[in-house]
């Protein structure tokens, strides 16, 4: 039987990989970057409580959601890794995403709560995590991971003052080649599952 702490361990560090907060801070920064201290922080905190709020549900009631609409886990993970590519895609060729015209805690629910931070990808991953673990170990992971996030947007303006304008950009690009395997893997394990690849 494997050690429980390692399995915690495993189970946040997917799931964290999938949020990518450190990755997603120059997208963020960038986002935010018209906004004054204290709309930032608003935007940062209705950010964390909505990704947060997300996740717990998806990790509570996600499966009877997907029963409700006749959906299996496996269509979830192909239509999520083709909606995570995308996205991935968008930032390593845009670089950036930027959107105008929105209030703190608009900006916070849409587009950096869902779906930057809780995007398809996410969603699957917290839905497997209960069915492969257990909700004891997705809970906890949700609350981990949701936790660090809080702390990376709150501390972005140093952290992105360490790392700089070009090395901000470089991480985005990085992480978003991750995401992008990560997405493609997604597709994969869901097609086989149906027995096309």
């Amino acid at each position: 039987m494997e050690d429980p702490l390692l399995t915690l361990l495993k189970v946040t560090v997917g799931l964290f990989i999938i949020v990518d907060p450190i990755g997603n801070l120059p997208i963020i920064v960038g986002m935010t970057s018209n906004l004054d201290r204290s709309a930032r922080r608003k935007a940062f905190r209705t950010a964390s409580y909505t990704a947060t709020a997300l996740l717990l549900l998806f990790a509570l009631i996600g499966r009877e959601l997907l029963n409700l609409f006749n959906i299996s886990i496996y269509s979830f993970m192909i239509a999520g890794g083709i909606l995570l590519f995308i996205i991935s895609m968008e930032i390593l060729i845009r670089g950036e995403w930027k959107a105008k015209g929105l209030e703190a805690e608009d900006l916070g629910v849409v587009p950096i709560a869902f779906p930057l931070l809780v995007g398809p990808g996410a969603i699957t991953v917290t839905i497997v995590n209960l069915q492969l673990y257990g909700i004891l170990y997705a809970l906890s992971s949700v609350i981990i991971v949701m936790a660090i996030t809080w702390f990376v947007l709150n501390s972005s303006e140093k952290i992105y003052g360490f790392l700089g304008r070009k090395g901000s950009a470089v991480i985005a690009r990085v992480m978003a080649v991750f995401v992008a395997a990560i997405a493609v893997q997604m597709i994969l394990d869901g097609l086989k599952a149906y027995a096309i690849v």
